[in-house]
C-alpha cells in the first residue's frame, strides 16, 4: 500500500532503539525523510549506519533549552516538518508512598512535558501549511490502572494532551493521534531484562495477561504509527489506538 509518505519530513524523539528505531526504518521504506533524536551519540551514530539515509540529532529531552535548539536546527536543515513522532519516554520510582516526589517530576518532564512543548512547536510550523500529523506513543496503562505510578500519570496525561491538541487543530490541517502500546519486547528493553533475569515470573505474566500469547515487536508498532501518520488514517482525530495483543482490559 503507498500510503504517500515519499518526501515528507518525519522526526522521531527516541529514535535510536526499540520502537522509535523500528519506526524510523518503517518510514523509511516508504520514502520519507527520516530524522531521530536521541541522548547518546554513539547509539545514534550506529543507528545511523544501520539505516541509511536518516539523519541524527543530539539532545537531551528531557532539557527545555535544548528542546527548542533540537527544533530549530531541524527547521533550519528541513524548512518544515510533516510527521512528528513523540516517542521517547519510561518510567522510574515504585508506589506512591515509596517514591520522591523527584521522581513524579522527572516522569512528566520526560513523558509528557517535552512530547507538550515539540508538539507546540511542531505546530506552529504545520499551521503556515495546513498540513501535518502528530503521533504520541503512549501506553495501555495511560487508559487503565497499571505499570509504575509515575509512568501511568504522565501516559494518562499525554492521551488527555492528544484530545485536547487534535481538537484544536484538525480545522487546521493537523491530525494528533496517540498509538498506546502493550508489553513489546526487544534486545535493550524492559522486557528483555525481565526476561533475562526472571525467565519464569515473565513467561507466566505472558500467558497471564497477553491474549496473544507472545510480547509485541517495535516492528508491530512502527507498522501502526506510519499507517495513523498517513493520509489513509485522514479521520484519525484525538484517537488512542492500542496496539497490544489483546492485553488492555478496556472495552474501548
Amino acid at each position: 500500500m503507498d500510503l504517500g509518505l515519499e518526501g515528507k519530513n518525519v522526526l522521531i524523539t527516541g529514535g535510536s532503539r526499540g520502537i522509535g528505531k523500528a519506526t524510523a526504518k518503517e518510514f523509511q521504506k516508504e520514502g520519507a525523510n527520516v530524522s531521530i533524536v536521541g541522548r547518546t551519540l554513539s547509539t545514534l551514530q550506529a543507528t545511523q549506519q544501520e539505516i541509511e539515509g536518516i539523519s541524527i540529532y543530539q539532545a537531551d529531552i528531557m532539557n527545555r533549552d535544548q528542546r527548542e535548539n533540537l527544533f530549530n536546527q531541524y527547521i533550519a536543515d528541513h524548512q518544515t516538518i510533516d510527521v512528528l513522532v513523540n516517542n521517547v519516554g519510561g518510567s522510574n520510582g515504585s508506589t506512591v508512598v515509596d517514591t520522591d516526589l523527584e521522581k513524579f517530576y522527572e516522569a512528566l518532564e520526560y513523558n509528557f512535558f517535552s512530547a507538550v512543548h515539540l508538539s507546540k512547536l511542531a505546530v506552529k510550523n504545520m499551521i503556515k501549511r495546513e498540513s501535518g500529523s502528530i503521533i504520541n506513543i503512549t501506553s495501555i496503562f495511560g487508559r487503565e490502572s497499571g505499570g509504575l505510578v509515575t509512568y501511568n500519570n504522565a501516559k494518562a496525561a499525554l492521551i488527555s494532551f492528544t484530545k485536547s491538541l487534535a481538537t484544536e487543530v484538525v480545522k487546521k490541517g493537523i491530525r494528533v493521534n496517540s498509538i498506546a502500546p502493550g508489553s513489546i519486547m526487544h534486545d535493550d528493553g524492559v522486557w528483555q531484562k525481565r526476561m533475562n533475569e526472571d525467565p519464569k515470573g515473565t513467561t507466566e505474566f505472558l500467558e497471564r495477561e497477553i491474549p496473544a500469547g507472545r510480547f509485541g515487536t517495535p516492528a508491530e508498532i512502527a507498522q501502526a504509527v506510519v499507517y495513523v501518520a498517513s493520509n489513509k488514517a485522514s479521520w484519525l482525530v484525538g484517537s488512542s489506538i492500542n496496539v497490544d495483543g489483546g492485553q488492555s482490559k478496556m472495552n474501548m
